[in-house]
């Protein structure tokens, strides 16, 4: 090999060591809570969110979608998620804040709202029923 080759794949080496990758682990999740839970209190109208613990990597945010639906997301922030830094809702509740990185995301969709947020939170699957709220991937 010339130099040439040797130089690009020393700066290649370089450049990826010590990158984390802005993936949120994957961890099995798989929650059934009744409308009746008192957790879910503010979930009553659209627009109200709750967090859950104990579930996902650094535990869930439900969300009421103005159009009444249900979304769920990783309260894991998606910059630096390797920090496992837990996004907090803020007041209002139609977004949520990295308090580590000051990074904003809306809870609508999940997606970025405000630097250096890029990626959308992780979303989990909401399945509603009658009488109950079922959360998976």
């Amino acid at each position: 090999m010339g130099k040439a080759t040797w130089f690009v794949m020393l700066v290649v080496i370089l450049v990826s060591c010590g990158k984390s990758s802005n993936v949120v682990p994957d961890v099995p999740v798989n929650l059934t809570l009744p409308l009746t839970d008192p957790r879910l209190l503010n979930l009553n109208s659209p627009g109200g969110a709750v967090t859950i613990s104990g579930y996902g990597v650094a535990g869930l945010i439900i969300y009421r979608t103005l159009t009444g639906g249900y979304v769920a997301f990783d309260r894991c922030s998606t910059v630096n998620p390797e920090k496992r830094c837990a996004v907090v809702l803020d007041p209002g509740a139609f977004t949520a804040t990295d308090p580590c990185s000051g990074g904003k995301f809306l809870l609508e969709d999940g997606s970025p709202a405000k630097a250096p947020a890029t990626i959308s939170l992780k979303q989990y699957s909401v399945f509603q029923t009658i009488n109950s709220i079922q959360i998976s991937n």
